[in-house]
Parts: C-alpha cells; sequence; structure tokens
C-alpha cells in the first residue's frame, strides 16, 4: 500500500501560480499539498471526495480548496476524458502581505474559508468557468488579473457551499492511516462494484472488524458501505447513460438485478429517474 502522497507543485516558469489543463490520473490518488487549489471539471459524472465529504458531481463541478486538505483526484473512475482546468497557488503567492490588503478582506476571508473546502454552483460557476477557459490563451499578466477576478466572483458569491463542518485536522500520521484504508476499500469497490462488494471481505482487508469497519467508513464518508456502493454503481450507470446506453445496458451492467430497485436508487440520488436523466442531457 502507498502512503498518502505530498504532491509537489512548483509555479509555471515566469508566473506566481500553476494553471494545467491536463487530466490527472483515474486511478486513486489520494493526495494532499500546501497550495491552494482551484479544480474545474467538465464532461462527465465524478466524485467529489474533499477532507471527509463524499457526494456526486454531475456534469460540471467548481471547487476551492485550501492547503493540506486531503482530496481524491475528480477525474477517479472515470472511463472517457473530461475537460479539466486546475489553478495551484501559495498563499503568499503574490507576496506575505497580500491578501492584508483592505482591497483583498472578501478574497482574504474567502481564502480562510476554502479551509473546508468549498463547491460553487449556478451562475458563479459558468462565470468563473468562462474565465478559466480563457486563461491558457492569455499571456503572463492578463492571466493574473483573471485569477483576481475569479476570486472576487468566488468571494462575493451566495452560490457556494462549505463541503467540511471542521477545518481538516489529521495528523501525517493519521492522514497516512486513512489513506491507507481508504485506498485498500476505493480500489476494491472499484474492481468489483459491477459484482457483489462483500463488507466482511474488505473488513478484513484493511484489518478491522466488520461493525468497526462500519463505524469507521460512516465516519469518513458520511454513508453506509451499501450506500456507498450504490452512490459508486449510480455513478456509473450515468456515464454509460450519457455514452447514449440503454437504461437497461446501464442498470444490469452497474451491478444492479433488478430494473426497479436500479430506478430507485438511481431517483433517490439525483431526483429524477434515468429516462429523464438521459433525456435531459443528451438533447444539450
Amino acid at each position: 500500500m502507498h502512503k498518502i502522497e505530498l504532491e509537489e507543485i512548483r509555479p509555471d516558469t515566469g508566473k506566481s501560480f500553476r494553471l494545467n489543463t491536463s487530466c490527472t490520473k483515474k486511478s486513486f490518488y489520494w493526495h494532499f499539498h500546501p497550495e491552494y487549489e482551484i479544480v474545474y471539471v467538465e464532461g462527465g459524472s465524478g466524485t467529489r471526495h474533499v477532507g471527509q465529504h463524499l457526494s456526486t458531481y454531475h456534469d460540471s463541478d467548481l471547487i476551492f480548496i485550501g492547503p493540506d486538505v486531503p482530496h481524491l483526484n475528480f477525474d477517479y473512475g472515470l472511463s472517457h476524458e473530461v475537460n479539466q482546468i486546475v489553478i495551484q497557488l501559495r498563499e503568499d503567492f503574490l507576496g506575505a502581505q497580500f491578501l492584508q490588503a483592505p482591497e483583498m478582506s472578501a478574497i482574504h476571508n474567502l481564502f480562510r474559508q476554502a479551509r473546508y473546502g468549498l463547491c460553487f454552483s449556478g451562475e458563479t460557476k459558468r462565470l468563473v468557468a468562462e474565465k478559466l477557459k480563457q486563461m491558457p490563451a492569455m499571456e503572463h499578466f492578463a492571466q493574473l488579473i483573471c485569477l483576481l477576478e475569479i476570486f472576487q466572483l468566488m468571494a462575493t458569491s451566495k452560490e457556494v457551499m462549505r463541503l467540511n463542518d471542521e477545518v481538516n485536522s489529521y495528523n501525517q500520521q493519521q492522514k497516512d492511516k486513512d489513506k491507507d484504508r481508504m485506498s485498500v476499500i476505493y480500489d476494491y469497490v472499484d474492481a468489483h462494484y459491477h459484482l457483489k462488494p462483500d463488507v466482511n471481505y474488505i473488513a478484513a482487508q484493511v484489518h478491522m472488524t466488520t461493525a468497526a469497519f462500519c463505524r469507521y467508513f460512516k465516519k469518513q464518508t458520511g454513508m453506509t458501505f451499501t450506500d456507498f456502493v450504490n452512490h459508486c454503481r449510480i455513478n456509473q450507470a450515468k456515464n454509460l447513460l450519457l455514452q447514449d446506453k440503454t437504461v437497461g445496458e446501464a442498470c444490469f451492467s452497474t451491478g444492479f438485478d433488478q430494473l426497479s430497485y436500479f430506478n430507485k436508487v438511481f431517483k433517490k440520488l439525483n431526483g429524477e429517474n434515468p429516462t429523464a436523466f438521459k433525456k435531459r442531457y443528451m438533447i444539450k
């Protein structure tokens, strides 16, 4: 098993921050770094796992993460390419006193809130996404101005959700232990979600009793193991539907035995049945 990875990040040449438009790893990559990070991903349905928050995003996601907050790569589990833009920077990327300027008070507060993990939606997500997509073609100074405009949009937005109730406070030893366990769990579910994942088996693999494992897993993700497996199955089913597979194909390819139960779980997690979901997104 591998320890939680400290991602080493260097600013782009001639710039005070890093801008990356390439996809990262589609395998499990539970990591942290001392930089702040903006992530915009578009083109699929994926898993949003930041700190102890776990949920699903669909079609696109915009996240702002503070330093040393462990998170999963947002293209984890996707079988197809997605558009992804990532900006990474240190708190003092424009100097130690940058955030102390009175004009930066809203942005300073945004940076403090980012330690909980922030998710943006609605018009804010649309406007920020437009600016992020324009940045790669800009020269360096224009990129910096655009980045400050993005921060101001985020700082003044009401379309924001805090992902964790507490600032991540794990020490390194605990991060390593949790990463080891969660990596084993993710890899097992990723390989067996279409079969019959066995909670007793995976509990033994991480050296826990079934009861202790269930308590631990619920604390880490806010879900039962069964709910998590269904979450992963539905996530994959949505990607199959977006590839124009039938509802039946999406159902049975992801491990559901009964179409009625698949429809029930799908609607519970998404607020609409698979047919309505496919119709709504395939006509875009």
